[in-house]
């Protein structure tokens, strides 16, 4: 399965914003970004005009990167948004939200969401009582997502059920912390999605 495997802290200092790659370090002094703001190589401090197209492209990189997404599945996810009635930008993002993946890192039982699909990769969690290790697994409302009971002694497993009750969680997933699950009760909306993106560039960008 392919994956980015290079050093994440680039695609944030390259995008010029936090993307939470790595999690509580992002949060901390030893962030990249806040050492060094500067786009990554050799000509990176440069002053560059950006152009129309510059924008759009950054805006797309900057999407996929945040929810950890390449570039083929994520043509295939606007192509999908595209087909669905509504605005094809809104569309994209709520199909990117709704990823296993980022699921559970929505529960709080991942620090990043690279660490929520290495778990699921592995086996860690189950999808209405059956184990699954399919990350892009698009959830639907009524799933519920929980880990896998023989995890459930896993040190790391433990840190992560232990720090999920300091966590806040969007109003489209019912979680319970105790039992380390949650339901889906809703689909995600565009106002459930909080970090800053604009759609509209990335449709623009796919309509040339």
């Amino acid at each position: 399965m392919a994956r980015y495997t290079g050093p994440v802290c680039r695609l944030c200092r390259r995008e010029g914003t936090k993307l939470f790659l790595k999690g509580e370090r992002c949060m901390t002094g030893k962030c990249a970004l806040d050492r060094r703001s500067t786009a990554p190589g050799q000509h990176g401090a440069t002053n560059k005009k950006v152009r129309e197209y510059g924008m759009q492209l950054r805006e797309k990189q900057k999407t996929k990167r945040y929810y950890g997404v390449l570039e083929k599945p994520f043509a295939n996810y606007y192509a999908e948004a595209e087909r669905k009635p509504g605005m094809s930008g809104e569309n994209l993002l709520v199909l990117l939200e709704r990823r296993l993946d980022n699921t559970v890192y929505r529960m709080g039982m991942a620090s990043s969401r690279k660490e929520a699909r290495q778990m699921v990769l592995h086996g860690h969690f189950t999808l209405n009582g059956k184990k699954v290790t399919i990350p892009s697994i698009s959830v639907k409302v009524g799933d519920v997502i929980a880990i896998k009971e023989s995890s459930r002694d896993l040190s790391l497993v433990k840190a992560l059920i232990e720090g999920a009750a300091t966590k806040l969680t969007p109003k489209w997933l019912e979680v319970n912390k105790e039992n380390a699950t949650a339901k889906v009760v809703a689909l995600p909306a565009r106002d459930d999605i909080d970090f800053d993106f604009n759609e509209q560039l990335i449709v623009e960008l796919y309509s040339k």
